[in-house]
């Protein structure tokens, strides 16, 4: 559990790690670039490199911090994984909810396991609970989040890949978009990321902009921090107003 650099977050925790890809956006996956270079550094819990492991001796981190922070949870993993036991999450959820000073990101790309848990279970109030749409073939996870009684529901679009066309954001409250970084990111346009600002506007949900990444808003490539995060000359940090 650390500070990260992550701009929408506070911290990062991890109490299981390594994925395993599902769909186009997780094509260039930078927790597993990062997965792969702990392993060469000997990092313990990295010893299998991107393999999915929960790591239960991390479940308790969060009760030692006492300032209110946000938790972006499973920075390196889907925390609903298809290995991920039940159980498990159980052990997880509790930690959350006995830590209630804390806000916890949690984010998705198997909207049915989410669906699956969340039946049968209750999100707790310091949840922000989202999904990830990279592309207009994955908006449906919106549909099924949507269906999930949670205060804060979120999107993150990124990497934005493509053109994500109408959106229809009743019952959310937050969408962050971003771009693509690393040696075969993948450009993402403007009026991509412009079409999605201005559904936000319409439909009054607070936008979040990320980052272009390696690709910059002029459409030309260069390093990520000389890209910026401005999007039309305006610096876009909206929050949801639950936070």
């Amino acid at each position: 559990m650390k500070a990260t650099k992550i701009e929408w977050t506070e911290a990062t925790w991890n109490p299981s790690i390594g994925c395993s890809k599902v769909t186009a956006g997780c094509k260039n996956c930078y927790a597993e670039v990062m997965a792969r270079r702990l392993q060469a550094m000997g990092a313990a819990g990295y010893e299998e490199g991107f393999t999915f492991k929960v790591l239960p001796e991390r479940l308790h981190q969060p009760i030692s911090v006492k300032k209110p922070t946000k938790f972006f949870v499973n920075s390196m993993s889907d925390l609903f994984h298809e290995r991920m036991p039940f159980e498990f999450l159980d052990k997880v959820f509790e930690v959350i909810k006995n830590t209630p000073q804390h806000h916890y990101q949690i984010l998705t790309k198997r909207e049915d396991i989410l669906l699956e848990y969340f039946s049968q279970r209750k999100v707790p109030e310091n949840v922000w609970l989202g999904v990830t749409v990279e592309h207009e073939n994955t908006k449906h996870r919106i549909d099924i989040l949507r269906e999930i009684e949670a205060a804060v529901r979120f999107i993150s679009i990124e990497p934005l890949i493509g053109d994500v066309g109408k959106l229809n954001l009743t019952d959310i409250h937050w969408v962050i978009v971003g771009g693509e970084s690393g040696i075969s990111a993948r450009p993402m346009k403007q009026q991509w990321a412009i079409n999605v600002q201005k559904q936000c506007a319409a439909q009054k949900v607070a936008f979040f902009f990320k980052q272009w990444g390696t690709w910059g808003e002029d459409g030309v490539r260069r390093n990520k921090k000389e890209n910026g995060s401005a999007l039309l000359g305006k610096t876009w940090k909206e929050e949801p107003i639950f936070a």
